[in-house]
């Protein structure tokens, strides 16, 4: 479920912008410009900017050369902090290790082009130019390097391919790898470049992929790894924790039952198990379509429906001949009755949802009829003006109306059994559940109402009565944002925050909606002059990134 108004960029933005007009009439409903979105969007073409800046960082700390420094961060998950952090505690040369970086400052890679070489795999004797030496020191001849490249390529491990020899945790040299595979395979080079590049988004927890279904191709970088809520460029929703749609005030493993729950058969089970009993004979399910408590099923199997024990045909509407089942088994009793009151419970919640889930669908589509309302209303002679209250009202509805929808889940989960059955006393929960759901109806009730003003054909009032609407839908929008802001701060302090397992923390509520992510620029800054040097020195084998 999305918000409305993310669709449309022009929309999106004017409904929060007009919330100026709004100065004089409550001072909570300002609009603050952002400082800046904390949330970046990294397309196919800003992808290598984004990893070139983070390689440029530990490049310039540590003077090390590119494929170090790559090597640094796939190994630390593209976490420069966490890397820095490793650094101050150990030492570079714990670090170093750790990684598998070799670094020899005085090592003279290149091989005399006269000597000849014995390849420790092979066994045979080589050239000097048809050998190759790692920063380790080891060397081996150029085709056991290729096919070790080429292996290790097609196992997936071209992100960290280690050198051959025996116990040698050093990483091999990307130039390396680049230049020996491409002669071979260069369709295999391009798999192997496109997995480095790649890696800033596979290893790195402050960047996902894009949910987008076809996917958009792009990318998300948060600034600070929590549970939260972005919208991609493309106008995706979703959850950058489990990249589920955004659910809050559902926890991501609230949601990932719900939903589990609402596709799969556990209900209709629920259902099968409360209005059936099975046939002693073929255990097909049978429901019972009259008030005789002699059933029989499609297989030709007559059975009693109170204890379900086979019988025969002879019965009368008192008794069946030879069969007595006076009994009361209460195991049996409990667990149907037990699956009866489970299934009423997510009946209540489920159609709530679901209720809610349609109303914002439906609501979705007033959108434009409110807008050609309000340009209707602007063309006409009236002295009143600004209807950025209309658009202002709607978003709120938008958000409003999301949330209490997501509400019902959490509900379902948080005073249920299934997931904090030994973290509250039944009183406890009882005491909760009541706050919780009062403040849901209040919630509920002044959505109704600002839905049923918004729905209004103000453009045909005169203007009295457009200003009585115009200040109800202004109050109505302040009250339920409140109201919002009051049901996570129930559920983050005395709900969730009182649980001895913090497993469910949800995103946390705001006014002004999910956060729509900025676009990385593909601009980076230089290097410096020493590492700038380094670069030009290397750049015979190390080759250039393409972004494939």
């Amino acid at each position: 479920m999305e918000d409305s108004f993310s669709g449309d960029e022009d929309y999106y933005y004017s409904d929060r912008d007009s919330l100026d007009g709004l100065e004089n009439d409550e001072a909570d409903l300002q609009w603050v410009p952002p400082k800046g979105s904390s949330t970046k969007v990294i397309t196919r073409e800003s992808l290598l900017a984004a990893q070139k800046e983070d390689l440029r960082r530990v490049m310039e700390l540590l003077s090390l050369r590119e494929h170090h420094a790559r090597t640094l961060l796939i190994h630390y998950r593209w976490d420069v902090e966490k890397l820095l952090a490793v650094l101050v505690e150990n030492g570079k040369e714990s670090l170093f290790n750790e990684a598998g970086v070799t670094v020899i400052d005085d090592a003279d890679p290149m091989l005399p082009l006269s000597s000849m070489v014995m390849c420790d795999i092979c066994m045979e004797e080589v050239a000097g130019d048809k050998a190759t030496k790692m920063d380790c020191g080891h060397c081996f001849c150029n085709d056991c390097w290729t096919e070790h490249f080429i292996v290790k390529i097609n196992e997936g491990q071209s992100k960290r391919i280690r050198c051959m020899a025996h116990k040698c945790n050093a990483i091999c040299d990307e130039a390396v790898v680049r230049n020996l595979v491409s002669k071979k395979h260069p369709n295999l080079a391009e798999k192997f470049e496109r997995f480095l590049l790649e890696s800033f988004i596979e290893d790195n927890k402050m960047v996902k992929w894009c949910p987008s279904t076809p996917h958009c191709g792009n990318a998300i970088r948060v600034e600070e790894v929590e549970v939260c809520e972005v919208e991609c460029a493309c106008g995706a929703q979703f959850c950058f924790s489990c990249l589920s749609e955004a659910h809050s005030p559902c926890s991501c493993s609230m949601w990932d039952l719900w939903a589990k729950k609402c596709r799969d058969e556990s209900e209709t089970v629920n259902w099968i198990t409360v209005h059936t009993k099975p046939c002693p004979k073929c255990h097909k399910p049978v429901e019972k379509n009259g008030g005789c408590n002699l059933v029989s099923c499609i297989c030709g199997q007559a059975f009693c429906w109170l204890c379900g024990g086979a019988t025969g045909r002879d019965h009368t509407w008192s008794r069946i001949a030879g069969h007595s089942c006076g009994r009361y088994k209460e195991d049996k009793a409990k667990k149907t009755e037990r699956a009866k009151r489970e299934l009423y419970r997510y009946m209540h919640y489920h159609n709530r949802y679901k209720a809610h889930t349609d109303s914002f669908k439906l609501e979705s589509k007033l959108k434009e009829t409110v807008l050609e309302k309000v340009s209707i209303s602007e063309e006409r002679e009236s002295r009143l003006r600004d209807f950025s209250w209309v658009t202002n009202g709607l978003y709120r509805l938008f958000r409003s109306r999301r949330v209490l929808s997501y509400s019902y889940p959490f509900a379902f989960y948080m005073f249920g059994e299934e997931l904090f059955k030994d973290e509250m006393t039944d009183e406890e929960r009882e005491i909760k559940q009541h706050l919780f759901e009062d403040q849901q109806q209040q919630l509920e009730a002044n959505v109704e109402k600002l839905s049923k003003f918004l729905e209004e054909p103000f453009d045909q009032y005169p203007d009295d009565k457009v200003m009585e609407i115009r200040m109800q839908v202004i109050n109505l929008s302040v009250i339920t944002d409140t109201l919002c802001k009051k049901m996570y701060e129930c559920i983050e302090n005395d709900l969730l925050g009182c649980l001895q397992l913090g497993t469910h923390n949800i995103a946390r509520y705001q006014s002004k909606g999910i956060e729509r992510a900025s676009e990385l620029s593909t601009c980076w800054t230089s290097v410096n002059t020493t590492t700038d040097k380094r670069q030009r020195s290397d750049a015979d084998t190390s080759g250039n990134l393409e972004v494939y």
